[in-house]
């Protein structure tokens, strides 16, 4: 008689669920790389640039707000909930009032975006004023990706539905969908439109589609996204939800105060100091992406089950584990970022119009940018922690106060050190966040095996020494300094981030490492996996 399986592990499902939305986040990144250099290269630094970027800016700041994070943050721990507690019938009913709910507001919102473009314009780019053509575009842009508002908070619904149920391939797949539907629009303008008309409805389309490329597999797991009658009163669910959002919403919008406070800051600095931190800001995100969200999308699910089931010491183990992956996976980045930032902005920026000069401002901004990369992932595993026992104020009011020492900083050091100074602030600011994130959520679950976790950081910070030679010997080559040969370039680069990595992997293996032992196991269990079973004759 054959034995069953053993069932899988809470970390097991964490790290599967993390490798397919680290996969697909990278992917994603990837094409959107490839997406900013097709639109720099087709619109390049004209007057349809600028109106194209504020008025992208938009929708942009509202899906920040009310989609991604808060919506995810906000539904999946109600909906987690249900999923234990609840019959199917009453989870259906939950997404059915949320769906409506949201479309309500949504259209309202949408609708009004369209409307009163020029007088939003306004508001954010008052300097358009002057320049009526360019007010104009901006506007008639605006109001062409104001839907993509609609489409991509639908998706980030779907997503939540099939997160917490272990469906994490569709929902980070959608997004490369959106950047690659992006890409055709701006090179292959439609129907003969200008191509920044062009660029803005592929915006609109890639949200459509990165939707509806989630659909069938809600279908499948029985839930339809079917309007609820009549709306009032609201479902408690929603009430719930609700009570979980606004607070979380207004957390999204201290992020978003603190980057126009940069904003503001820059715009008095040196010509370039915009763009300075704007590119050093898409390469800190990259790794930030493939990992911190990854982790944090499977994690808060996971989590929240555990709450769900007041099963604390998973609860706990999950944090543990969270932060120990999350050090583990973000300390090398840090590491190469910090080391490689001249090569690896001058390989990947310094053609055309920008300079050897801009290298160097973008580069310094990596540099006070990647101090802070470990507390930015780890902001994103310990949030979800306090959203899966629904404590969404917490997480808000330490957010405040992070501002409140943001903005101070900035203040404090922009004068000595130019936009590297505000960069600095920014990083800071997280540092502290992370810290008094860590400090209250101690309090609130009790101890999250610290000694295991300084332990795990103290290996890790060895094995990243230990592959710092080769990339300071990789950063030194004076080849940097050259504007050709850019094939070889690519393959010292490589060479440097694939060999540094495996020195980093070696050591941990030499130290056995628990993080490594872990990921070897994963490996070895899917290898298992895959391959075919052989029967001997007799064998039952």
């Amino acid at each position: 008689m054959g034995s069953q399986g053993a069932p899988i592990s809470s970390e097991h499902k964490i790290i599967k669920a993390a490798s397919i939305v680290a996969i697909a986040t990278f992917l994603s990144r990837i094409l959107g790389f490839i997406r900013d250099m097709a639109a720099a290269s087709i619109l390049g630094a004209t007057m349809a640039a600028d109106a194209f970027y504020v008025a992208y800016r938009i929708p942009n700041l509202l899906r920040e707000l009310l989609a991604e994070g808060s919506m995810s943050a906000g539904f999946i721990p109600v909906f987690t909930e249900y999923q234990a507690k609840k019959s199917h019938e009453e989870t259906l009913a939950f997404v059915r009032a949320v769906f409506t709910a949201l479309a309500l507001v949504l259209v309202i919102l949408v609708a009004a975006g369209i409307l009163f473009a020029p007088l939003l314009l306004s508001w954010i780019a008052p300097g358009f004023i002057e320049t009526p053509e360019k007010f104009e575009l901006a506007a008639l842009l605006t109001r062409i990706m104001f839907p993509f508002l609609l489409f991509i908070s639908f998706a980030a619904l779907t997503m939540g539905i099939l997160n917490s149920t272990n469906h994490f391939g569709p929902p980070a797949l959608s997004s490369s969908l959106a950047n690659l539907v992006m890409i055709l629009f701006i090179l292959f303008p439609f129907f003969g439109l200008e191509p920044v008309l062009s660029a803005a409805i592929g915006v609109t389309v890639g949200g459509l589609l990165q939707w509806l490329m989630q659909l069938p597999d809600v279908h499948k797991e029985g839930f339809s996204l079917s309007f609820r009658r009549p709306i009032f009163p609201l479902h408690p669910g929603l009430i719930k939800m609700i009570k979980l959002l606004l607070p979380l919403t207004l957390a999204l919008s201290v992020t978003q105060v603190n980057i126009f406070v940069s904003t503001i800051a820059a715009s008095q600095l040196a010509e370039g100091s915009v763009a300075f931190l704007y590119y050093g800001m898409r390469l800190i995100h990259f790794p930030l992406g493939i990992f911190g969200v990854a982790l944090a999308t499977a994690l808060l699910p996971e989590l929240s089950a555990h709450a769900a089931r007041s099963d604390f010491l998973k609860l706990r183990q999950g944090v543990s584990f969270g932060l120990r992956m999350i050090f583990f996976l973000t300390a090398p980045a840090m590491i190469g970022l910090i080391l490689l930032r001249v090569p690896i902005v001058h390989l990947l920026f310094e053609h055309g119009a920008f300079d050897r000069l801009a290298t160097e401002g973008v580069a310094s901004a990596v540099l006070y940018y990647s101090i802070g990369l470990w507390a930015f992932a780890g902001i994103r595993v310990i949030a979800p922690v306090f959203y899966a026992v629904q404590d969404t104020k917490t997480p808000v009011t330490v957010a405040i106060a992070a501002m409140g020492l943001n903005i101070l900083l900035i203040f404090t050091l922009s004068p000595l050190l130019q936009h590297r100074g505000l960069a600095l602030a920014n990083s800071l600011s997280a540092i502290f966040n992370f810290i008094i994130l860590i400090v209250l959520l101690r309090k609130k679950i009790g101890q999250v095996d610290g000694k295991k976790i300084i332990f795990s950081h103290f290996k890790v910070m060895l094995a990243s020494s230990c592959m710092a030679p080769l990339i300071v010997w990789t950063a030194s080559l004076p080849l940097w300094n050259l504007p050709e040969a850019i094939a070889k370039k690519s393959f010292l680069m490589a060479v440097a981030i694939l060999g540094s990595t495996a020195i980093y992997l070696m050591i941990h293996a030499m130290l056995r490492s628990e993080e490594w032992i872990f990921l070897i196991g994963i490996i070895k269990k899917r290898i298992k996996k895959d391959r075919p079973r052989e029967t001997t004759p007799g064998q039952v």
